[in-house]
């Protein structure tokens, strides 16, 4: 039987084809038949009943966990996002020209620790940052003196530092969410037990417009 997918005959689109996350969270749901299947392991014997009963607090607990990991994760890459702001503040401060660096955004970043904020909240921090030290740069290439400064190289390669791990701990918070989004749906004890907490799946790290944008510039 020929291959279902053929990658040397096509289709194909020439044009190539950009991909989005979806700012969508689908609720997880179970039907009747999840009640009937409760039901049956009761009329087969309580053993079944009781045995299933505590798979479902042991999926209850799971889930319990596997949140404050989340937490844990999305906390983390708040930290390093507030070191880059520290970072922007004292090259700012060494630079010592009129950059105007928005005072509100240590405070926001200082908001969103520990996860309570929407992941989309967090990449908008993100992306000021990222216009911030934009906005830096320039200063910096103009003036000699200043990119000999070795606190400000020590600086901007801490900068570069921290850009890695901010990539590394979005990654693995991305397959954190890819393990709960998965487990949600795993039926029967951990999709019922989702259900009736009223679950949903989760968002994983998106980047914003302009950051896509940016990445199809010619940067050398």
């Amino acid at each position: 039987m020929a291959n279902e997918l053929d990658e040397m005959t096509g289709p194909v689109n020439a044009e190539g084809r950009d991909v989005n996350v979806i700012e969508k969270q689908l609720p997880v749901k179970v039907g009747a038949g999840s009640l009937l299947f409760e039901i049956l392991l009761w009329v087969c014997g309580i053993i079944p009943g009781v045995i299933f009963l505590f798979m479902k607090i042991g999926a209850k607990n799971y889930f319990q966990q596997l949140q404050q990991k989340l937490q844990s994760e999305a906390s983390q890459i708040d930290n390093y996002l507030e070191q880059r702001v520290q970072i922007l503040q004292n090259v700012a401060g060494l630079v010592n020209k009129a950059i105007d660096l928005d005072k509100d955004v240590m405070k926001t970043v200082a908001a969103y620790r520990g996860g309570v904020m929407p992941d989309a909240a967090r990449n908008q921090v993100a992306t000021q940052i990222d216009a911030s030290f934009a906005r830096l740069f320039p200063h910096v290439e103009n003036y000699p003196e200043l990119k000999a400064h070795n606190a400000i190289a020590d600086a901007m390669q801490q900068n570069s530092y921290l850009q890695k791990e901010i990539t590394a701990a979005r990654a693995l918070y991305n397959d954190t969410v890819l393990q709960w989004n998965t487990d949600v749906f795993s039926w029967p004890t951990k999709q019922i037990v989702a259900a009736r907490s009223g679950y949903t799946t989760r968002i994983p790290f998106t980047a914003s417009a302009a950051v896509k944008a940016r990445a199809r510039e010619t940067f050398f």
